[in-house]
């Protein structure tokens, strides 16, 4: 963008803006800098909506470009027919979230558009239960998942409490880009006398909570008082839901009480993100000290869970892969006299076999969808309407996971109660969750799973990874001889519609996937490697990993 532009484009702000946004506008006059970094571009309206820095600007989170944002998704509304079902908001512990939904909420109803908002903290399959219950035409989500306290997001849902898929998306991201962040709205007051605004909060939660405990199965009361289980929200909506679905079904739970209090700048970790042991370091420490069997701890919009469990050696966390396979065996040998014949698994293209390896033994098909939840809930609703086949679990290796219908998110509610179920079953029979996937290996083969991610900031990072995915695609032959076959889905692959994706896949079932990150500035590499034993597959890894960096920077 010429400078001249840039200059347009922060004097057209500050001229605009007010209060604390022109404040902070006034402060980087003389920074040009600075007002190149906010102004550059538009923060991306994606698949997954926006996210990114709080601050003034177009390339930040602030509430003009929440109302930006919005009023292109109350045209997407209303050109679809909605504005009587109207639209549901929620929102996280995050610093600003709750007046981003309010200003969302503000701008829904100044378009006559009747609007649902959650007035506490709430966990994003909250949100995606309250759209299909209350028949809303779409719904927001303000959050940044795991991001750093620095940022926060708007996440879009269609009328089936999925999020929004990217035709759908793109016709609301036109809209968005028709639209100006400035400008009066009504009134908070004003909404709710016309009727326009209606509060939601504690008892959809708890309507939420009693439907998600439906997918339990029956299992003796003393395995369940027996099994120890230490909780940490990690200052996020999950301390809620979590702690009242576990109590109600009677497991003893320890929360950690230094992160149960929400609270947006998550001062007891760098990063809420419950993938990395330092998000559970605080947990896990409390449950060696009261000799738990296992430890859960979720992101700050409740829709992934990490998990630490017991073992000779110490607590070792669990991958997403790992957490997905144990799910699927125990929920299959638990409903394997109830199961229909067109059962089906559904996971994403960058998780690995292992899951799918364990379904085929029941007769259960798996089925791969494009990274992202939404793509498993788009398949659920087709599912649903067609009968074509019953769902009845959807994960990502990125630890998000569904078992029931009630949503059409990964949900890290259902997910903690059926991790604690599923110990507590094992737990009453000898076996520790470690001593069950140990035996799966065994019977499966060895997988190790790990992540690099590659970051590429500033206004050049998006034109760099272009370049990479563009050389790596010139080169056919970077793995040598043990690459089987390259799948890329730019164009569409095995009836999957089009991806920024490449995979390379290897003769043992091993394979390596590369994508550009869909939220953030990052191009993300997953190792997916099957062998004997696990320094084995320690050493492959390493190896890809060498290979496949040395390409990429």
């Amino acid at each position: 963008m010429e400078y001249n532009e840039l200059i347009a484009r922060y004097l057209y702000w500050q001229g605009n803006a007010e209060g604390t946004v022109q404040e902070e506008l006034e402060a980087i006059a003389a920074d040009d800098k600075e007002i190149e970094d906010r102004f550059y571009c538009d923060l991306s309206f994606g698949t997954a909506g926006m996210r990114g820095r709080m601050g003034a600007g177009t390339n930040r989170m602030n509430h003009y470009m929440v109302r930006r944002a919005t009023r292109g998704l109350a045209t997407y509304i209303d050109k679809h027919g909605g504005k009587t079902a109207g639209a549901a908001i929620a929102y996280d512990t995050r610093h600003h979230s709750a007046e981003y939904a309010l200003e969302a909420a503000r701008t829904l109803c100044d378009c006559g558009i009747k609007t649902y908002l959650f007035r506490i903290p709430s966990a994003t399959p909250l949100l995606s239960y309250a759209l299909r219950r209350l028949g809303c035409a779409a719904g927001i989500v303000i959050s940044a998942s795991h991001n750093p306290k620095e940022d926060n997001g708007y996440k879009v849902y269609d009328q089936y409490g999925c999020q929004m898929i990217p035709e759908a998306a793109n016709e609301v991201a036109a809209y968005v880009w028709e639209s100006s962040p400035f400008g009066e709205i009504i009134s908070e007051e004003a909404a709710k006398e016309q009727g326009l605004l209606i509060d939601l909060g504690e008892e959809m939660q708890k309507e939420f909570c009693y439907e998600t405990m439906k997918q339990s199965h029956p299992i003796a009361k003393e395995a369940v008082a027996a099994l120890k289980t230490v909780f940490t929200p990690l200052h996020g909506t999950g301390y809620v839901p979590i702690s009242f679905v576990l109590k109600a079904k009677g497991y003893p739970v320890s929360i950690v009480p230094e992160q149960a209090a929400p609270d947006g700048g998550f001062p007891t970790v760098k990063k809420p993100n419950p993938e990395e042991h330092d998000a559970l370091a605080m947990g896990i420490a409390q449950a060696e000290r009261e000799d738990a069997d296992l430890v859960l701890g979720t992101d700050p919009d409740c829709d992934r869970v990490g998990v630490a469990v017991k073992t000779e050696e110490g607590y070792r966390l669990l991958n997403g892969n790992q957490i997905g396979a144990l799910l699927i065996h125990y929920v299959l040998t638990r409903r394997k006299e109830k199961l229909k014949k067109n059962a089906v698994i559904l996971k994403s293209i960058v998780t690995n076999d292992f899951g799918a390896a364990v379904a085929k033994t029941f007769g259960v098909e798996t089925v791969e969808t494009l990274t992202g939840f939404k793509y498993i809930g788009e398949a659920m609703t087709a599912y649903e309407k067609s009968g074509e086949k019953d769902f009845v679990l959807g994960y990502e290796e990125s630890y998000g996971f569904l078992i029931g219908k009630h949503v059409r998110d990964k949900d890290a509610v259902v997910s903690s109660l059926l991790i604690c179920e599923m110990a507590a079953y094992y737990k009453e029979k000898g076996f520790g969750l470690y001593d069950i996937l140990a035996s799966l290996h065994h019977r499966f083969g060895f997988y190790l799973d790990s992540m690099d991610s590659v970051t590429f900031p500033g206004s050049a990072g998006m034109a760099r990874m272009k370049e990479i995915m563009a050389s790596l695609r010139g080169n056919e032959t970077l793995f040598g001889a043990e690459q089987v076959r390259i799948d890329d889905y730019i164009d569409g692959l095995y009836g999957l519609p089009g991806a920024d994706v490449l995979k390379y896949v290897f003769a043992d079932g091993s394979w390596v996937a590369v994508r550009p990150s869909g939220t953030e500035p990052k191009l993300k590499i997953y190792y997916s490697v099957r062998a004997k034993n696990e320094r084995e597959a320690a050493a492959k890894t390493m190896s890809l990993s060498d290979i496949m960096l040395e390409a990429v920077e």
